[in-house]
């Protein structure tokens, strides 16, 4: 079976929670594919967001696209519902002045129907967060 993005809007996934909003830069633009659009934060952190996926998913990386992220929190939950959370990572990103950061996580054999991603500080006073990619395939339930 050949391994997919399951981030993607287009293969069932939904931002289920998102801390901030503006009607500019919606939530469900870092699951459309696109580097050019992006969700942006609009305040103090942490912030955070939760994308569903339409069924539990076996992931092997998970790859962000993102703008002055300083640290941030990937969990999973493999319940029905976006709760019972665990950690899976936390790193301290790297930033360079006018590029967008891009940061991959390698995470074998890791089940999922929700990944959390917690944006717990910044370099500035906002962040933007591009895309977002979980690349695995579909569990046997």
């Amino acid at each position: 079976m050949k391994a997919a993005d399951w981030c993607l809007s287009s293969a069932g996934a939904a931002v289920v929670l998102a801390t901030s909003s503006d009607e500019n830069y919606p939530p469900e633009n870092m699951a459309d594919g696109s580097s050019e659009t992006f969700w942006t934060t609009t305040g103090m952190f942490p912030q955070e967001f939760i994308i569903g996926f339409p069924m539990r998913v076996k992931i092997s990386k998970v790859t962000i696209q993102c703008y002055l992220v300083r640290t941030l929190r990937i969990e999973r939950s493999v319940s029905k519902e976006p709760v019972d959370f665990e950690q899976c990572v936390e790193k301290d990103l790297q930033y360079t002045e006018g590029e967008l950061q891009t940061e991959e996580f390698p995470l074998p054999d890791f089940q999922a129907t929700y990944l959390r991603f917690i944006i717990k500080s910044a370099f500035d006073h906002f962040v933007s967060v591009h895309r977002v990619m979980a690349e695995g395939i579909a569990e046997n339930t």
